[in-house]
Order: structure tokens, then sequence, then C-alpha cells
């Protein structure tokens, strides 16, 4: 539950005061939680989410077809994850995003252009270096921007990271895109950095480990730098070597990072298993016997938190994993990792609470696939349903224990065929957001930007103050509607 206050400040000579806007909260989390479905029937649509509030409101600000027919071939389509350039010149005013397709390539979107005709740019061409399954976003410390390919497999060439090393000044096609060889191969999705500039990063796979790579350069000004030796981990929670499965208890419990390459990002004898081409296979490498990395059951998203103390959590998904094998009664976990104490949590599953109701989420949550963080800390959870059934959740976990208390129904997608990616909260206007629909039944990918603007707040008449320096002051509160 959220409470804040709007306190009025007087001059010292009586007078009229006013309300002051709250500069760090978010609207976001000021909504009534939604109950029921919907039913995906438009297939496409500009304004594509059924809302849970009448002060939200959304606009499409980038499509693909718009795309394809100012320049012909240049939007395979299938827009993935989202960011902005947190950093540097101009900070905030990009987004970018791959494309998750056969001929993957990456897309900027220039938020201050005005004209919806020339915001939006393809920087790395479709296909560029074989590029497939674009999945990963990420904006890196140094500035630097950072995708992967959701595609790894024996005898396979892709499960590469990549790096646009010129983000903002790329003209159309002209991306520096290089592959950063010290990250082992695996299934790209989910990426993080702490604030120590560990690189955090998934093997989407039912079986797929948690990794971390430590940077022999952690406070490196370039990729170069900060890629040319570090050290690959895997996560092993408690004794390693299980695996959640489709009908298996969560793994939770105190864990470890056990290495998978050398400090440089070499080979580790008797563990690394090295690829023809001289890079480290990291599946195979967090399954050997002598690191028995856990398996989660397809893990996809990460985000971090920032607590009060200075301490970090780390949230991932787990899209596919179940309690019971019957996916009628929800499916897919939400796992805390606290960086301080190395202990993971069960954040969040069909047995939460819905807020709605009161009772179990059950069936209504299923397959938490992204992750998203607003200006408060809360996390924000969305589904991969089929069809375009799904919805994008709230996570309430008023203590920052790591274990939400409840769930609540935020908005909910209602175009055929089509999926919600990349939910991505503005770092600098806390009451903006933008998603991706892709894949929708009419082809036409959409950006969507989605507006929270502030209830209004009743204002009394007027407010006396009593000698020349006496300083008064009225607070209001309002209440969250999710308690």
């Amino acid at each position: 539950m959220k409470v804040f206050k709007l306190t009025l400040i007087a001059a010292t000579v009586a007078s009229l005061a006013s309300p002051l806007a709250a500069q760090a909260a978010t609207e976001f989390d000021n909504f009534t939680p939604q109950v029921g479905d919907t039913t995906p029937v438009n297939p496409g649509s500009a304004t594509p989410y059924r809302l849970p509030s009448p002060n939200f409101s959304q606009v499409t600000i980038a499509d693909r077809a718009t795309q394809n027919t100012l320049v012909p071939g240049s939007n395979s389509g299938n827009w993935d994850m989202i960011t902005a350039n947190e950093t540097g010149t101009d900070a905030g005013r990009y987004l970018f995003m791959p494309f998750e397709t056969g001929t993957a390539g990456v897309q900027r979107i220039d938020l201050s252009d005005s004209n919806y005709n020339t915001r939006t740019t393809t920087i790395v061409a479709p296909g560029t270096q074989g590029f497939v399954s674009g999945d990963a976003s990420w904006w890196a410390p140094w500035g630097g921007y950072l995708t992967g390919e959701e595609s790894w497999g024996t005898n396979s060439t892709k499960g590469r990271l990549f790096e646009v090393t010129n983000p903002t000044t790329a003209a159309a096609n002209a991306g520096n895109f290089v592959q950063r060889t010290v990250i082992p191969r695996v299934s790209h999705e989910g990426l993080a950095f702490d604030k120590s500039n560990n690189l955090y990063f998934v093997d989407e796979l039912n079986g797929g480990s948690i990794y971390k790579y430590t940077s022999a350069n952690p406070l490196a000004t370039n990729g170069n730098d900060f890629f040319s030796a570090g050290q690959t981990f895997a996560l092993k929670v408690q004794a390693g070597g299980q695996f959640e499965g489709n009908n298996a208890a969560a793994i939770t419990g105190l864990s470890t990072w056990e290495a998978i390459t050398d400090a440089n990002g070499g080979v580790l004898a008797g563990i690394s298993a090295l690829l023809g081409d001289g890079t480290i296979d990291g599946r195979v490498s967090a399954d050997s016997t002598l690191v028995k990395g856990t398996g989660y059951n397809r893990p996809e998203d990460l985000e971090i938190q920032n607590l009060a103390d200075g301490n970090q959590f780390l949230y991932f998904t787990t899209t596919d994993s179940d309690n019971d094998g019957n996916t009628a009664n929800g499916r897919g976990r939400v796992y805390s990792y606290n960086i301080g104490s190395s202990e993971v949590k069960l954040f969040a599953d069909s047995n939460t609470k819905d807020a709605a109701t009161g009772l179990a989420a059950g069936s209504a949550f299923k397959n938490p696939d992204n992750l998203a963080i607003d200006a408060e800390g809360n996390i924000y959870i969305v589904e991969d349903q089929d069809g375009g059934v799904e919805d994008v959740w709230f996570a309430l976990d008023a203590n920052r224990d790591g274990v939400a208390e409840s769930v609540s129904k935020w908005i909910s997608l209602t175009t055929a065929g089509a999926e919600s990616t990349g939910l991505y909260f503005d770092k600098f206007n806390p009451n903006k957001a933008y998603i991706n629909v892709q894949h929708p039944a009419d082809g036409v990918d959409r950006t969507i930007a989605l507006t929270a603007t502030p209830a209004a707040v009743p204002v009394p008449g007027a407010v006396w103050l009593f000698g020349s320096a006496l300083m008064g002051f009225m607070g209001f509160s309002r209440r969250n509607k999710k308690a």
C-alpha cells in the first residue's frame, strides 16, 4: 500500500498556499486491480491494452508497417526488449530494441522527434553478422548498447552477446556491431548490471542456469576494455545440480557462484567446454559435475532493485516451472536473489495472493516472462501466454524482503496473436513507460507509450498564517487502491 503526502509550505507573509508536485513518486502504482481475461479479437490496434485507471493513457509511437513503407525491408519485426540511453549526452532521449527474427537487427526511436515518420531508425540491418533471435536489451554503464541471441544449442553458431558501440549516433544500418566473445554462449534474454558492474545473464532453456560475469576492468569506460578479460560464474543454489522441472518444488536457499572460466575468460581445466572458435559453451560448462549449476525451467528476464540500505536484489523469471504439471492452475515463477546475503527466494507464483480477489492468483497467473521496475522500485511481471491472452502484473512487496505479498492485474493485452515484450519505465519521467506488442495477427509490431497522470488533489480554500515568522503547512494523503 502506498501513502504519500503533499505538503503546503506558506511564505512568512499571510498568503494562499498551493500544492507542490511530488518529484520522485510514480502514479503507475495507483490503480484498481483488474479481474478476468480479455478476449483478443482485433488483429492489431494502436491502443492494444485494457488499462486499470482513467488516469492512464496509451499511444503508438512507432510501428513496423510504417518503417517498411518508408524503407522497404528495413524491419524484420518481432520487436523485443526495450532500453534507453540511461547515461551520457541526451540521456533518456532514445529507445533501443532488437528484432527477434531469423534475420535480426536493432532499431532506435528518438523520443524528441515529433515527426512519426522520422523518429525510428534501424541502426543494425536485419541479418548483420548472421544475427538471429535478438532478445536481450540493456544499456551498459559506459554508454554502449548490449543485445544477444536467444538461440543456442549443440553445434550452433549462435548464442552470442553483441554491443553496439555507437548507439546514439549511428546512422541507418551504421551501428558498430561487435561480438563480445569473452561471454560464454547461451540462449540470451535477460541482462542486468549490479552496482559493482557485475553483468548477470541467463540461459533460456528448460534447465538453464543463471550467470555472472565479473570484468577484470569493472570501471572501464568502453566495451573493449570491459570485455577484454573477466571471469564467468554459474549460480549454484544449495547443493546445486537440481532442476525445478515442470513438476517440482521451487529451488531456493543460500547459493554460491561457481567459476566456469578462468580469470581472463579462458578455459578452466576440467570445467570449461571450449568451442571450435575459441569461445566457451556456457550451458555445458555450468552442467559440469565440478560446478553443478542450478537448472531453472526457462529462465528469461532479469531486473535489479536497489534497497534503502544500499543492498540490491536480482529478480529472474522461470517461465515454464510448475508445481504439479497441471498448467490449468497456473505456471511459472519469479525468484529474487539477495546480492548481499546470496539467498534465493520465491518472489511470486500462482500461489501468490491476487489483490483483486484475496485468493491465490491460480490459473490467471501464467508464464511470467519479462520484468520491469518503476521509479519507486516496484516490480512488474509480463506474461507470455498464447494467442494474445496475457496480462502484466504489479507485484506488491511493501517490506522489500524479496517475497511479494500480492500480485495485481495491471494492464491486459487485447490484440489477437500478439505478445507483450520489453516493458520499460522511463528513468527520467516516473509517469512514462514503454512496451512492445510483437507478432500480432496483422503483422504490425508496435511500440506503445504509457502515461500515468496524477489524480486531482482537492485544494483547500485558504491557508491563513498568523504572525510574520509563522510557517504553516497542511498535509494530504491518498491511499493506493491496491490495498
